[in-house]
């Protein structure tokens, strides 16, 4: 076999326009320019991007435009780029198709999924590639069918790539905020490197008779991704087959710094207070700040009292804070609860869950529907106190979750 190299990243996010802020759009882009960058300087013999290159299935002008211009410089470099779609880039409906089917038109990208065979080859290296299926039910469905319908052909006198983007049910590999959508069983057998996204954290385990790869992200797209280690795998194949992998660290992602802390006890003056001297003590020039507020409150504290506004504006030099309310209030005894409701507020909780999850049921797996018949109910009670900071904080980490 001839000895070659390629790139392996995943999980892009282009377009997205975090916090609501436009500085933050154009810090995926930048990031997303190094990589390009980075592999340019390294010269591989391809590029495999393993979905979510896009944060939405129809991204601006201005983020395609800078797609356009930095796979073209790929192209000029003589390095073809493979993907297949991600949950984020790709469309939840068959008639709209995929942002990445237009790229592949263009001839910027090769979109894996949409060929005969599903796959791509050279003189060392086969690759193959599935589509996202959104949804573990849908993958349990779904992919078998694919497979059948473009089945892989993996060579041994080759270096075989199965590239996919989804969280295999493995201990380990995904996160408690990321549901694990295909089990290894559902991977054929006979590859050398499953390339694989979706998973924000980088990693390599054995798998099969190959090796499971996540790249991880490229930029921060949830607080939970900020201590991970942003980078790009790039990978040497030696003439028998080896594979040897280099994690190359990106020095563009935006700096955030995240300030988690137990304030049990404390009531909401108190809690205010120390977040705010810990928030003006971690100031930073351009980062972002994540104050986490997590614990339970004294009782008759509200988690509604404690000043955020206060919290976010101590900061001369950061770009954003963003606290983020993980509080409990002390549980009023059923009995107390009961002498105000007359004891209906478990039968309406029980009837608004089973209302929501009937109509969610006609839309969603049944896994699905309860999860969102679950937020709604736990959204009433913030709605009816009007508290529109933590309504916006549940629906932006359902979102992100999910």
């Amino acid at each position: 076999m001839k000895p070659f190299s390629f790139v392996h990243v995943a999980d892009v996010h282009l377009g997205y326009a975090q916090y609501n802020l436009e500085v933050r759009r154009e810090d995926f882009n930048a990031t997303f320019q190094e990589v390009v960058d980075k592999t340019i300087e390294l010269k591989p013999d391809f590029m495999l991007i393993a979905g979510d290159l896009f944060q939405h299935a129809r991204p601006s002008n201005i983020t395609l435009e800078n797609a356009i211009t930095s796979f073209r410089r790929l192209g000029d470099a003589g390095i073809p780029v493979l993907t297949v779609d991600g949950g984020h880039d790709s469309a939840p409906n068959m008639i709209t198709g995929t942002i990445l089917h237009p790229l592949d038109s263009a001839g910027l990208i090769r979109y894996l999924p949409r060929y005969e065979g599903a796959c791509w080859q050279n003189e060392s290296c086969y690759v193959y590639g599935v589509p996202n299926f959104r949804t573990k039910r849908r993958t349990e469905e779904q992919l078998p069918v694919f497979l059948e319908q473009n089945k892989p052909t993996p060579n041994p006198s080759l270096f075989n790539i199965f590239l996919f983007h989804m969280a295999v049910d493995i201990p380990g590999v995904s996160s408690p905020q990321i549901e694990a959508e295909a089990r290894p069983e559902l991977f054929p057998d006979d590859f050398n490197y499953y390339a694989g996204g979706h998973v924000h954290v980088p990693s390599t385990r054995s798998f099969k008779k190959g090796l499971l790869v996540y790249n991880g992200c490229t930029e921060t797209v949830s607080y939970e991704d900020a201590k991970i280690e942003k980078g790009l795998y790039y990978v040497e194949v030696n003439e028998k087959g080896v594979p040897k992998l280099h994690h190359i660290k990106l020095e563009t992602p935006r700096r955030f710094i995240i300030l988690d802390h137990d304030y049990s006890g404390l009531n909401p003056t108190e809690i205010t207070e120390k977040a705010t001297q810990r928030v003006k003590e971690a100031d930073e020039t351009g980062a972002i700040i994540v104050p986490v507020l997590r614990g339970v409150l004294p009782s008759e504290a509200g988690s509604a009292e404690v000043n955020l506004t206060k919290i976010r504006e101590v900061a001369k030099k950061a770009l954003l804070v963003r606290p983020l309310l993980r509080l409990t209030e002390t549980e009023v005894s059923e009995e107390v609860i009961r002498s105000i409701f007359e004891g209906e507020l478990k039968d309406l909780k029980t009837k608004a869950f089973e209302y929501f999850f009937e109509i969610f049921l006609e839309r969603y797996a049944r896994e699905e529907a309860e999860k969102v018949a679950r937020l709604a109910v736990n959204l009433i009670e913030p709605l009816v106190r009007k508290e529109e900071t933590m309504v916006k904080e549940a629906l932006e980490e359902f979102s992100v979750e999910n």
